[in-house]
């Protein structure tokens, strides 16, 4: 039997790793990034793309995320996954996606910016009047379709 108890099945408690020999101080661990954070850079990366691409659609638009949308009684099953208002004079349009119900329907951090990138260019493409290839020559209408 070992000398060190594991108390309420936590596992090993400490360093798994040696300290530095160098400098004495403990090895870093690599952390995954918070899902947030893998939300934020996906966002951002999938605004850059659409800026690139046809820089403008984002022309009075402002886009943003949050994690939940409000509950509204005439959803079935599912919640949206994001929600989109067209420019009024002296407003800019709105397209805000929202961060759980995307999770949820993706697995992977790859299907992740996937999901974002397809659900962005839609909305604008919605809003906006612009065709959902020229947002993003890439585009593929069939992707995610439930």
């Amino acid at each position: 039997m070992s000398k060190r108890r594991d108390r309420h099945a936590r596992g090993i408690r400490g360093p798994l790793a040696r300290a530095n020999e160098v400098t004495g101080a403990p090895v870093p661990l690599r952390k995954k990034p918070p899902r947030l954070e893998v939300f934020r850079r996906a966002v951002q990366t999938s605004v850059d793309q659409i800026a690139t691409a046809c820089p403008r659609a984002l022309t009075g638009m402002a886009i943003g995320y949050e994690d939940v949308p409000g509950i509204v009684p005439s959803w079935q099953d599912r919640a949206p996954l994001a929600r989109a208002t067209p420019a009024r004079p002296g407003e800019p349009g709105h397209v805000v996606l929202y961060r759980r119900p995307i999770e949820f329907r993706a697995p992977t951090p790859a299907e992740l910016r996937r999901l974002v990138h397809h659900t962005l260019v839609e909305q604008l493409s919605a809003t906006t009047g612009i065709p959902c290839d020229e947002l993003d020559p890439h585009f593929d209408p069939d992707d995610w379709d439930d």
